[in-house]
């Protein structure tokens, strides 16, 4: 079962879809209703609604859908363990995520692979957006433990509102901060030389 913390979280994610994606008549009485759910309620509405699979079917999460690639995302760096993407609903310009591609609870857990991606990803977002400075924190959604880099430009922190990017704006950061991929060259291969005959060469007589 889904803690308290959790519970809140993931509301506050619905509400942010709700908000973005319901007609303006139904927004008001779709928010109410996650607000008022416990956590028991609120795991049973995510199962009903595919969101999430119960104990037996094994986890399943947006973030694991975006690590398989049957989610959206905009993906800036990945390697063995970890995928940096673009968080869809940010506290500050260019808040990444980067998940670890193994479903589990505990930022103990967190590959060093994941860390590294996202020291990687920190060093480029300072050199290319100069924020005041960049906080590392960890959260977790649907059970699945992600790091966040999070640019401070002004009092910014994980507490702070968030508020749905726009696509032009997530592409345009996505042109700044995706890793380039590295094009091998091809070394033309040597041919062999063939030295010249010396002298005269005797070719023989074609028969007609």
């Amino acid at each position: 079962m889904i803690s308290k913390e959790q519970a809140e979280t993931i509301k506050e994610k619905l509400i942010l879809q709700i908000e973005d994606s319901f007609p303006e008549e139904q927004k008001e009485q779709a928010i109410q209703q996650v607000r008022e759910m416990n956590a028991e309620q609120l795991e049973t509405f995510l199962e009903k609604n595919n969101l999430i699979k119960n104990e037996q079917e094994g986890p399943s999460c947006v973030f694991c859908s975006i690590v398989s690639e049957k989610s959206q995302s905009h993906k800036l760096a990945e390697n063995k363990k970890s995928v940096a993407v673009l968080e869809i609903n940010p506290i500050s310009k260019a808040h990444i995520l980067v998940i670890p591609k193994e479903h589990f609870l505990g930022e103990e857990k967190i590959p060093n692979e994941a860390h590294s991606l996202a020291k990687k990803i920190a060093k480029k977002i300072k050199t290319k957006l100069k924020p005041k400075k960049i906080k590392i924190f960890f959260s977790n959604f649907m059970g699945h433990e992600v790091i966040n880099i999070l640019p401070v430009y002004g009092q910014e922190n994980e507490n702070t509102p968030r508020k749905k990017a726009n696509e032009k704006e997530l592409e345009d950061l996505k042109k700044i901060l995706e890793e380039k991929k590295r094009v091998k060259k091809i070394k033309p291969q040597k041919t062999e030389k063939i030295d010249k005959p010396k002298g005269n060469m005797w070719l023989p007589r074609r028969i007609p």
